[in-house]
């Protein structure tokens, strides 16, 4: 049996995600797992175009210290529908245990390299109601534009995301 993960993925105010996801590399400071998306109350659409639902598959890369962590998307049938990039306020390990702290923001990267940021609105209700600070406010837009321009520049995702796939 492979070995498995297990993934604490947290949201402000109180939303905590809890599974475990079975390991296709453990690199110490870079984790490779699979799983399934569940659980949206609809499909996401980016640009007009249905990119994740329910029963979609992900690799997802999740890396110790940075503030993002990046899924590669895939339809029921294999397909590359692209990446899905969350900014994070941290990604933490312990043994066979990573923690993650959303931070609203989201990038999604079609497979041409086009990319769009993601749920703005989020981010902004959040400094509106008081879940978060200036400071933290500011921090998320700085990590997105730091991941945008790095797209732009064809340096960024780290080259290991394509080492991997989801039939890995």
């Amino acid at each position: 049996m492979p070995p498995k993960i297990h993934l604490t993925y947290k949201r402000i105010p109180n939303r905590v995600l809890e599974r475990e996801d079975e390991v296709v590399a453990d690199l110490g400071n870079v984790v490779v797992a699979k799983s399934r998306f569940s659980g949206m109350l609809a499909p996401l659409r980016v640009n007009g175009v249905e990119v994740i639902r329910n029963g979609y598959n992900m690799i997802y890369f999740a890396f110790v210290g940075e503030n993002y962590d990046i899924l590669k998307v895939y339809d029921e049938e294999g397909n590359f529908k692209g990446l899905y990039i969350d900014v994070l306020a941290y990604t933490k390990r312990e043994g066979n245990n990573l923690e993650m702290l959303d931070l609203f923001l989201d990038i999604f990267v079609f497979p041409d390299g086009e990319a769009f940021l993601l749920d703005e609105d989020e981010l902004e209700m959040a400094l509106n109601y008081g879940l978060i600070d200036k400071e933290t406010f500011d921090f998320a837009y700085s990590v997105a534009n730091g991941i945008l321009e790095k797209l732009k520049r064809k340096e960024f995702p780290p080259e290991i995301v394509w080492e991997y796939d989801w039939r890995d």
